[in-house]
């Protein structure tokens, strides 16, 4: 099985976009209303962008322009041409007026939230450090020049100190909750709603280590949707999926939930149950590997996205 290439040769990273926000609650929500109301008008990108967004918004210019890039990172909205912007089957799926949970209160949604993010090479430094990134502790600096590195190596041009340092500035706030001071409050703590996933803990103010191993509310369902969509994306014509590539390949469910390889076995152990015998979980002849006993597609996915928020929904009620 082909190895996904770390970057290919005509990659264009990305270190920009998010104006150096990190994502906050409610953005994704508003901007999927917004582009939700125009999608069925032509030419609808400058009423989602331009100055009527920044009064519906109630944010700055730089702010809107954050929410955008979040929100299409996220799978949420997408841009199709230069003046089209539409809603993703996902986006409606997870916020529409009766969707699964329009208002990230699971658990669920902040995992999914994280794998679209995480899996997507267009998020250079997302990207980059779930899937590549070797040990449990770091520094900021550290960080930044790992980067540095990388640019020099691919011979990326024009990307400055200064962007790198914004972005890995920007990627930890998205997941380690800010330390109250005297100037801030708890609200301020809690600025990005991935901060509650504790992917990443603060040891001190420049001082963080990534948390590796088992994660209690990331539901099985949740992690069959992610397995599908990275079969979908890198191997859409293999009947069967290598551990390794399950655990270890870049955009992979081990990867990007930073999961060990017993964490990663047994919820493939239970693959067979969960999905009523579609995939099943193989040690043949010492070969460890899913194997599909049917077509795998798009509707099929988001059936255990569905799934996942149902079963949640009755043990609430229960």
């Amino acid at each position: 099985m082909a190895r996904v290439p770390t970057f290919q040769d005509n990659y264009q990273p990305q270190f920009s976009g998010h104006e150096t926000f990190p994502l906050r609650y409610g953005w994704l929500k508003k901007v999927f209303d917004r582009v939700s109301q125009t999608e069925n008008q032509e030419n609808n990108r400058q009423k989602c962008w331009g100055d009527d967004a920044i009064a519906e918004f109630g944010v700055g210019k730089n702010m809107v322009s954050s929410m955008r890039h979040w929100a299409k990172l996220c799978d949420v909205i997408e841009e199709v041409g230069t003046n089209k912007v539409e809603t993703t089957k996902f986006g409606q799926l997870l916020f529409a007026e009766n969707g699964l949970d329009p208002y990230m209160e699971s658990p669920s949604s902040l995992w999914l939230i994280h794998w679209h993010l995480a899996r997507n090479d267009k998020l250079t430094t997302w990207f980059w450090f779930f899937n590549y990134f070797v040990g449990n502790k770091f520094e900021r600096e550290e960080l930044v020049d790992k980067l540095e590195r990388q640019v020099s190596e691919h011979q990326w041009s024009r990307v400055a100190s200064k962007t790198l340092k914004n972005d890995v500035g920007c990627f930890i706030r998205t997941y380690v909750s800010r330390l109250p001071t005297v100037k801030s409050n708890n609200d301020d703590s809690l600025e990005s709603p991935l901060t509650e996933l504790g992917l990443i803990k603060a040891s001190s103010k420049s001082s963080f280590r990534i948390v590796r191993g088992p994660k209690s509310s990331l539901r099985d369902d949740i992690f069959v949707y992610a397995l599908i969509d990275y079969w979908l994306s890198h191997f859409p014509d293999s009947s069967s999926l290598s551990f390794e590539a399950i655990t270890h390949q870049p955009s992979s469910p081990g990867k990007v939930f930073a999961l060990n390889d017993n964490d990663v076995i047994d919820r493939l152990i239970m693959l067979q149950e969960i999905t009523n015998g579609k995939l099943r979980w193989s040690e043949t002849a010492g070969l460890k590997q899913v194997i599909r006993t049917t077509k795998l597609d798009e509707n099929m996915k988001f059936g255990f996205l569905i799934t996942a928020f149902d079963a949640q929904s009755r043990s609430h009620t229960a």
